[in-house]
């Protein structure tokens, strides 16, 4: 799933190819990738609208529009938001076709878990999951000392906490996977039970890992590519995730996988010791 780097990165990429473009008209192939309105009327109300702006909360892709309107993208596991500069014959799995004034962007989505909202922009928290959405870690708002405090007081296992979007947002398998290992913190302790020095370590290491992470342009392990198409690389440099078997790049022992609140993680049993 794309997680906040990748989502930053193709924002950034479509934000200087589509504002002051004019949506012509809308093409729905998969109609259950509209949430809402109805796929009639989502169509309808997009046509002859500028794009006026592009931005992100979490995970999710948000899209101003003229009039006050804005469309909401998730892309889930698989979706993928692609620029072409010129409207032509558009991949397998394309679901949604936006045709510009000049080029057309199209949504693709293997699994079809991916869904896309139109709302009024003072709507937003219409959209499920978006309202409930906690601070972004690379904003002002995440503050050390508050972060701190908010695991001191949780009872919850450390990777299932920093997966709840509610927690954070924007943090996915990938990038938690990382920073517990920069850290030094084993995926299964239990958030209150990290003193001062770890909880400060780990705030450190998911702003830096997340930053990194946009740096490389996103993490192309399975299907992510960016808003032109292109994979990123920040999985030329993952340190665990994904490593399996492989020498942790900080003290060679190999990698290990186990399941932790139902995900599949990754970690170094020698620089993330139980304790």
């Amino acid at each position: 799933m794309p997680e906040l780097p990748e989502v930053e990165t193709i924002v950034h990429d479509l934000r200087r190819r589509l504002v002051g473009r004019v949506i012509q008209r809308v093409t729905v192939i998969l109609p259950k990738v509209v949430a809402a309105p109805a796929p009639e009327e989502f169509a309808r109300l997009l046509a002859g609208r500028e794009i006026t702006g592009l931005g992100r909360r979490g995970k999710y892709l948000l899209v101003d529009l003229a009039g006050g309107w804005a469309l909401v993208i998730h892309l889930r596991m698989t979706g993928q938001l692609v620029y072409s500069a010129k409207a032509r014959t558009f991949p397998k799995h394309t679901h949604l076709v936006f045709y510009l004034d000049r080029g057309a962007l199209r949504f693709t989505d293997l699994r079809q878990f991916g869904r896309v909202h139109l709302v009024p922009v003072r709507e937003l928290d219409r959209v499920p999951g978006l309202r409930k959405l906690g601070v972004e870690p690379l904003g002002p708002e995440f503050k050390e000392h508050e972060f701190i405090s908010r695991l001191q007081r949780s009872r919850r296992m450390i990777k299932p906490l920093l997966l709840d979007q509610a927690f954070l947002a924007g943090l996915g398998n990938i990038y938690t996977d990382e920073a517990l290992h920069r850290a030094g913190i084993y995926p299964e302790r239990i958030a209150a039970g990290l003193d001062a020095r770890e909880a400060r370590a780990l705030y450190r290491a998911i702003r830096e890992v997340l930053a990194e992470g946009i740096s490389f342009r996103g993490t192309s392990v399975q299907h992510y590519v960016d808003g032109a198409g292109q994979p990123g690389w920040f999985q030329n440099i993952l340190r665990v995730y994904g490593k399996r078997g492989v020498p942790c790049p900080t003290c060679g022992t190999p990698v290990e996988r186990i399941r932790c609140g139902g995900r599949s993680t990754h970690y170094c049993p020698t620089c993330q010791p139980r304790i």
